[in-house]
């Protein structure tokens, strides 16, 4: 029901805590979308947020990146309280996202979608910028070649000239987390990263998820319906529904949760 279970790679037990939030709640009005979340992140780690639509995942995730104001509860990233800083604040402090639905810059060049998101790390001023000092230029060509290094790194280095939105689907899904990476996050927050993919590209992205944790040191909390894709990447699990944890532990756990199969498949009358 809830796909084949793939033993994912560990990276340790002995981890720090880089995002917790405890008994973070939601409300709109009468309506509670999250209540009392707690998420415990380690050093390293891939954690998926699963649970039918509507369950709240998307609604932690923009509580977490700052978009919405936790009505209750707090968040912190590493030693730093984040609860109510704004999305530009919590980037810098390394907590980077992508979307459900793919948000590139549609008229610019794959280079140019991850040079605008290294910019928000180029140490510079309006008048540098205007005047295009030396030292204005220098950082800006350094900004360059680690834009196109880290597109070689996922696999995008050929298309650096072509215009974004001409990419194949699964490669601008590709270059939306290369941008995030752009960032320098030391968390990385994946919405749905396998939505409209084929077989094989959800295969090609579970690998490549793997390789971004390895290669640029990142935690990931990923957003996922496609269960395949969460059993085999995930070390550790939370289900949410109507905006209750109803569960969390490793992938054979979850699998075998008879609440989280309830919420998927209902409960006979």
């Amino acid at each position: 029901m809830l796909g084949k279970i793939e033993k994912p790679r560990g990276k340790g037990s002995e981890k720090v805590t880089v995002l917790k939030t405890d008994n973070i709640t939601m409300r709109f009005g009468g309506l509670t979308a999250v209540s009392e979340f707690n998420l415990d992140m380690k050093e390293g780690e891939i954690v998926g947020l699963i649970g039918p639509n509507g369950a709240g995942k998307t609604t932690c995730f923009n509580m977490i990146t700052g978009v919405y104001t936790p009505t209750e509860g707090n968040i912190q990233c590493m030693d730093t309280d984040i609860t109510g800083k704004k999305p530009h604040e919590i980037t810098k402090l390394g907590i980077a996202r992508t979307f459900q639905n793919i948000r590139l810059f549609k008229d610019l060049s794959v280079l140019d979608n991850v040079m605008v998101a290294g910019h928000m790390r180029l140490k510079s001023n309006l008048f540098s910028s205007i005047v295009r000092t030396p030292d204005y230029v220098k950082k800006e060509k350094a900004m360059y070649e680690k834009s196109m290094s880290l597109l070689k790194e996922v696999g995008l280095e050929k298309e650096a000239d072509e215009v974004a939105t001409s990419l194949p689907y699964g490669k601008q899904r590709r270059l939306e987390i290369a941008r995030a990476l752009a960032t320098e996050p030391k968390i990385l927050l994946l919405d749905e990263p396998a939505a409209g993919m084929n077989p094989q590209e959800s295969l090609e992205l579970m690998e490549f998820i793997h390789d971004v944790r390895d290669k640029f040191k990142v935690s990931i909390l990923m957003i996922e319906h496609h269960m395949q894709v969460i059993m085999g990447v995930c070390e550790k699990i939370y289900v949410l529904d109507y905006g209750v944890t109803i569960a969390q532990g490793n992938p054979r756990e979850i699998q075998n949760n008879q609440k989280v199969i309830e919420a998927y498949l209902g409960v006979d009358e």
